[in-house]
């Protein structure tokens, strides 16, 4: 297993990092909350968690060991693949996760895309023992990560290399979608909204 990835930042998208390692692009999957947190042609250390299939190796990366282990514990759970893993800690902290199984907190579940309250009701049945206890350092119960999305998002543009100017009106213009969607907005989809209006500036 690939425990982790370390070097400097060699590109990066809206969904994915490449890390260069001995003179290797690594292509890793991460969330917009990791991706956040890059910058190009700067060092980084991800941790990452190997995923093979018939007809593809995919490398995914987490800013600590905590998520990867939560994304891992995730998919022990019938139903729950590495997408839908990514998706739940897109929205939540591994904390908030663990705090919301403890509870039974539904809501916080399926304020993750692609969970209803039945698959919500099905996690925190098989889940409720393999998460553990929280840890504490979550805001409260079923707070979100992405509460400041437009930090995140305004983070997330800088990282691909838009300019302060560019970041703050792609930010804008994506103001009224986030603030009309139901719950918390999903940095990750306003990402790939902010990158369009972006390229139609351009």
């Amino acid at each position: 297993m690939i425990a982790f990835v370390s070097g400097p930042v060699a590109a990066l998208a809206p969904d994915s990092a490449v890390v260069e390692v001995g003179g290797i692009g690594i292509a890793v999957q991460c969330s917009p909350n990791t991706l956040s947190g890059l910058r190009m042609g700067q060092q980084t250390k991800l941790a990452t968690s190997l995923v093979v299939r018939e007809d593809s190796l995919t490398l995914y990366g987490f800013a600590d060991d905590d998520e990867r282990g939560t994304f891992e514990l995730l998919q022990t759970a019938s139903g729950v693949g590495p997408r839908l893993a990514q998706a739940m800690l897109a929205t939540h902290s591994p904390d908030t996760l663990r705090r919301a199984i403890a509870t039974g907190d539904e809501k916080t579940l399926t304020a993750v895309p692609g969970i209803g309250k039945r698959g919500a009701q099905k996690l925190l049945l098989e889940l409720k023992d393999r998460l553990g206890e929280p840890l504490g350092t979550s805001t409260g119960i079923g707070a979100p990560v992405s509460t400041g999305w437009r930090d995140q998002l305004h983070a997330a543009l800088i990282g691909l290399g838009y300019a302060t100017r560019e970041a703050d009106e792609a930010v804008s213009a994506v103001a009224p979608q986030a603030e009309a969607a139901e719950g918390t907005p999903q940095v990750g989809r306003l990402l790939k909204a902010a990158l369009q209006t972006l390229n139609r500036a351009r």
